[in-house]
């Protein structure tokens, strides 16, 4: 759905009310989310990362197989390593909307830890990838096949991990159990409503995507720092919106799964980028750019896991210290990505 034909101004205002709808559509998600989380007994930082993490992450799904449909394999991998940045960065406009306390001083559960850690190794594996180039076998790259199982591993061992209770932080907040009107339904009906959510979120998702896409041609910024900042921004929108309703009902843990969650299926369409782009493997298509973006993202999550692991509650500009600290990186690795971006 090209949009580049429509003047800078229409382009802004599909921008404003996809953005507008995404944005409604992922608060709820959350309400439904944490129903359903009650209702099965999943722990709130798993099912944060497989369903708010999987269902947010649709747009990229759009934008990416139609950024590598089209032929646009690198708009497709900036998309997906600008989200990831981007993502990481949520957790600080998270840390505001909180607050009185720092984000990581009140999530308590190390299955968040181990999230974070899996996060941290994909994304230095698609830098390594990006380096050294990916080979294609039966028309799919062998880096992009290799971490499609990697955050398959992940999710199994995320899972497990939760269930098991191996050790548990002293001293920390647990989810205090708030609700907002909404999370006490029927399972059935708590899923039949995400899916529509889900639903909504694909198709808004999708048609912020192309705006960006368009309104960044026609105000001449280059395609890297397009899908960098532009596009990722756009398509973090659900995520921004789920993170803020999970704090809102003091979810804490379902909040830090998603975006840990988010990312991990980010990092696994980048094998779907590979069915769907008829040239060679989509890793080999990047460079320099791309894996300085996948290494900011790795550094930002690293931040957050250290806060995890402190657990201070000492905030500045209500925020953590390694909130501010994550803003301060991404500033600076937006001035070290600005000379390569195409």
């Amino acid at each position: 759905m090209p949009l580049d034909g429509l003047p800078l101004l229409a382009n802004l205002a599909i921008f404003a009310a996809a953005a507008a709808l995404v944005w409604v559509a992922g608060t709820r998600l959350a309400v439904y989310v944490d129903g359903i989380a009650q209702a099965t007994g999943a722990g709130q930082a798993f099912i944060g990362m497989l369903l708010l993490g999987g269902i947010t992450s649709l747009p990229e799904i759009a934008t990416v197989t139609t950024a590598s449909w089209t032929g646009s394999p690198s708009l497709a991998v900036n998309n997906l390593i600008g989200s990831a940045a981007g993502n990481v960065l949520l957790l600080a406009v998270a840390d505001v909307v909180l607050g009185r306390d720092a984000l990581t001083s009140v999530v308590a559960k190390p299955s968040t830890l181990l999230q974070g850690t899996l996060g941290m190794m994909l994304l230095c594996m698609v830098a390594a990838a990006l380096v050294a180039g990916d080979i294609a076998v039966a028309g799919v790259g062998v880096w992009t096949t290799a971490l499609l199982g990697g955050c398959v591993a992940a999710l199994w061992l995320s899972s497990n991990y939760e269930r098991r209770h191996v050790w548990e932080a002293v001293g920390g907040r647990a989810d205090e159990g708030g609700k907002l009107p909404g999370a006490e339904q029927p399972l059935r009906t708590l899923a039949l409503k995400t899916t529509a959510v889900a639903a909504i979120i694909l198709m808004a998702g999708f048609v912020l995507s192309q705006a960006g896409d368009a309104i960044a041609k026609q105000s001449g910024l280059g395609v890297g720092l397009v899908g960098f900042v532009l596009l990722a921004f756009a398509t973090s929108l659900p995520e921004l919106s789920s993170i803020v309703s999970a704090l809102r009902i003091r979810r804490y843990e379902m909040a830090v799964g998603d975006i840990f969650g988010t990312n991990l299926f980010n990092i696994a369409l980048l094998f779907l980028a590979d069915l769907t782009y008829s040239g060679g493997p989509v890793l080999s298509e990047g460079g320099t750019f791309e894996a300085v973006a996948a290494l900011l993202a790795s550094l930002l999550t690293g931040l957050f896991i250290i806060g995890l692991l402190e657990r201070q509650d000492r905030t500045i500009l209500r925020m953590g210290y390694d909130s501010l600290a994550a803003i301060i990186l991404y500033a600076l690795g937006l001035v070290v990505l600005y000379p390569f971006a195409q």
